[in-house]
């Protein structure tokens, strides 16, 4: 059973930075696609990232694309989400997925492993 377990989460200004770090065990890390999703109060789960296996090719929804980078060291088997330039509208709960087979990459049933979530809040 492949657990995951996001950290890295909290309060920050806006235009400030931080960074999440999702933790994997019980699977074989370096054979996951890894994403990144994020739900705001009232609204449903979307996606915001995801990095192919290899860390080869990695996608964007268009509000934090030059903002966020998604990358991974498959050696620690953990991958990452730095977050520049936060806005008041990036805050929400931030969980990170694991998908081993194929499918829409920004579809939340791609995704077989789920992580608890991390908050993030971004103040203006």
């Amino acid at each position: 059973q492949v657990q995951l377990v996001e950290s890295g989460g909290g309060l920050v200004q806006a235009g400030g930075s931080l960074r999440l770090s999702c933790a994997a065990s019980g699977g074989t890390f370096s054979t996951f696609r890894m994403g990144w999703f994020r739900q705001a109060p009232g609204k449903e789960r979307e996606f915001v990232a995801v990095i192919s296996s290899n860390a080869g090719n990695t996608y964007y929804t268009d509000s934090v694309k030059g903002r966020f980078t998604i990358s991974r060291d498959n050696a620690k088997y953990t991958v990452y989400l730095q977050m520049n330039s936060l806005k008041p509208e990036d805050t929400a709960v931030y969980y990170c997925a694991a998908a081993r087979f194929g499918g829409l990459i920004s579809s939340q049933g791609t995704y077989a492993y789920w992580g608890q979530g991390t908050q993030v809040t971004v103040s203006s």
